[in-house]
């Protein structure tokens, strides 16, 4: 049996890995979309399967505001004394050189929930993680350092942590400069063998990405770097299908295996733009006879022999979501405010409503539910019912990276009825694409599609009862929706920029800019993957 990668397709970046018993958990981080802490569970490392979000509400977490690639970052999920600790960062702000980053802990005695109101730690560095030793937990975190002329990733700090109480306690401890590769963050320790594995994050994240691992004799240093360079990294082999490999969690099998999870991002052409975002693959781990754990020969396959567990595949998710359920399943997302009654209703077998948010820039009350693009060729259908009462208020469906960046095909008011017609958002820049408005009969359901084909995303619609997929005249570049595209360009202060760090999403958008009380009804939703275009 072989593991393929990347295990988690799609945006799935920051992955940290546990094993509680049998069951394998992956967190990953979320950033601006609820719920917050995406969690995968498998049996065999194989096979698996998405249990959603950790944090869908908002006495765990609170989103409203938070930038473009703001909110959470880079979770841990960890088991000790009969509970599952998950320690995450809320991002508030990560331009000019800043970072509003506040840390918390919430727990729970299942991972499916619930889980505690979320105690806030220090706000001093993100990525974040737990380590229980025998005797005593730690809290680490990267050291942010905002002081001109400073090193802003300034090394791996501790401090004790009382678990019981969930307090910090004692002094801080700076334990870990780092290499010269720089950007030294992703902070996970591990014991074994008499020793403390220190594993963390350098480079960047991006194309020199990598996973470092240092040792020590005891948990506070001083640190050794493997002499033999990173465990990880594609940072020298461009032709590598899985690129940026870094931020990377350890963890052994019940059968005393060891694997590493890690994100990594598959470039549409060599060092080309990642439509999909940063993703979660598995690498297997041995021990030498040094002492130090190693990973190949240092570079991401794609196919790893698995574990020598049972075989445990779950059962196969339907492809069309009829909306049946009280809830949004777990392949489903909202942006930036949680699923609620406030502006979602499932109430009525078969039919999703969701009621008009703010504009497509706006930051707080937005209604997109939106799913992750997994493949180069997926495509999202859904049957629409949607009366404009006002130039205010379209829907549709959408590609969406971030505020900046989405291509939407939208149904609005057009000549005393409503039309169908294509936005393309690029870095801020709204065009509409010419010719593609469609005249639509009233108060008819309309068949909507957004497809990703390559580097190209299409839209298609249809009409009932005819079914026929008649597709729009708009050339929308899908490489937009990329990290590589959307990081921000030549800032006016002169640094680099703040990058971006998500993924494309095929969502169902309703905005109402007039607070009018405008909604649209899907009544299913399609995900198909391999799709390819007929052109």
């Amino acid at each position: 049996m072989l593991i393929s990668n990347p295990v988690l397709p799609g945006f799935h970046p920051d992955p940290a890995i546990l094993r509680a018993g049998e069951d394998y958990y992956l967190a990953t981080s979320t950033f601006e979309w609820y719920p917050g802490v995406r969690l995968h569970h498998s049996r065999d490392l194989v096979h698996w399967r998405p249990l959603g979000g950790i944090l869908g509400e908002r006495r765990l977490l609170d989103l409203s505001g938070v930038p473009d690639s703001g909110g959470v970052w880079a979770p841990c999920l960890s088991h000790a004394h009969g509970l599952f600790h998950l320690v995450f960062t809320r991002v508030d702000n990560h331009t000019g050189g800043w970072w509003d980053a506040q840390n918390y802990l919430t727990t729970a005695s299942d991972p499916e929930g619930p889980w505690s109101d979320p105690v806030p730690l220090h706000a001093r560095g993100f990525d974040a993680s737990l380590f229980h030793d025998e005797d005593a937990c730690w809290l680490l975190s990267l050291t942010a350092d905002w002081r001109p002329g400073h090193n802003p990733f300034g090394g791996i700090q501790a401090q004790r942590f009382d678990c019981e109480k969930q307090v910090l306690t004692g002094d801080v401890h700076h334990i870990y400069s780092g290499t010269s590769a720089g950007i030294t963050e992703g902070p996970h320790i591990y014991r074994h063998g008499g020793w403390y594995y220190l594993v963390t994050a350098e480079g960047g994240t991006s194309w020199q990405h990598q996973v470092t691992i240092a040792r020590s004799r005891t948990v506070l240093g001083p640190y050794e770097t493997d002499p033999a360079g990173p465990a990880l990294t594609s940072r020298d082999h461009p032709g590598l299908a899985l690129q940026k490999a870094g931020h990377g969690s350890l963890v052994e099998t019940s059968t005393g295996q060891w694997y590493l999870a890690h994100l990594a991002g598959r470039p549409i052409t060599e060092r080309g733009r990642c439509v999909l975002g940063r993703e979660t693959a598995l690498q297997p781990v041995t021990w030498g006879g040094d002492g130090w754990p190693r990973i190949g020969d240092g570079t991401p396959a794609v196919e790893v022999p698995a574990p020598s567990l049972p075989a445990h595949p779950w059962p196969a998710t339907p492809v069309t979501d009829t909306f049946a359920d009280s809830r949004l399943g777990p392949d489903w997302s909202t942006l930036r405010r949680p699923e609620s009654p406030e502006w979602i209703d499932l109430g009525t077998s078969g039919r999703l409503r969701v009621h008009g948010g703010q504009s497509p820039r706006g930051n707080r009350s937005p209604s997109l539910v939106a799913r992750r693009a997994t493949s180069l060729h997926c495509a999202l259908e859904t049957t629409m019912l949607f009366t404009p009462a006002t130039p205010h208020q379209f829907a549709g469906v959408a590609a969406y990276y971030d505020t900046r960046n989405w291509h939407f095909a939208h149904v609005h008011p057009h000549e005393g009825g409503r039309a169908l017609s294509v936005l393309t958002c690029d870095d801020g820049t709204l065009t509409a694409h010419s010719g593609t408005a469609v005249a639509l009969p009233d108060g008819e359901p309309v068949q909507l599609r957004v497809a990703i084909d390559g580097d190209r995303v299409r839209f298609a619609y249809g009409l009932i009862p005819s079914r026929q997929w008649h597709e729009l005249d708009a050339d929308c570049d899908a490489t937009i929706l990329s990290d590589e595209y959307a990081g921000e360009k030549n800032p006016p202060d002169g640094r680099e920029g703040s990058p971006a760090f998500t993924g494309t999403f095929l969502g169902l958008w309703v905005c109402d800019l007039g607070a009018d009380g405008g909604y649209a009804d899907f009544t299913q939703a399609t995900y198909t993957t391999q799709q390819r275009s007929t052109r």
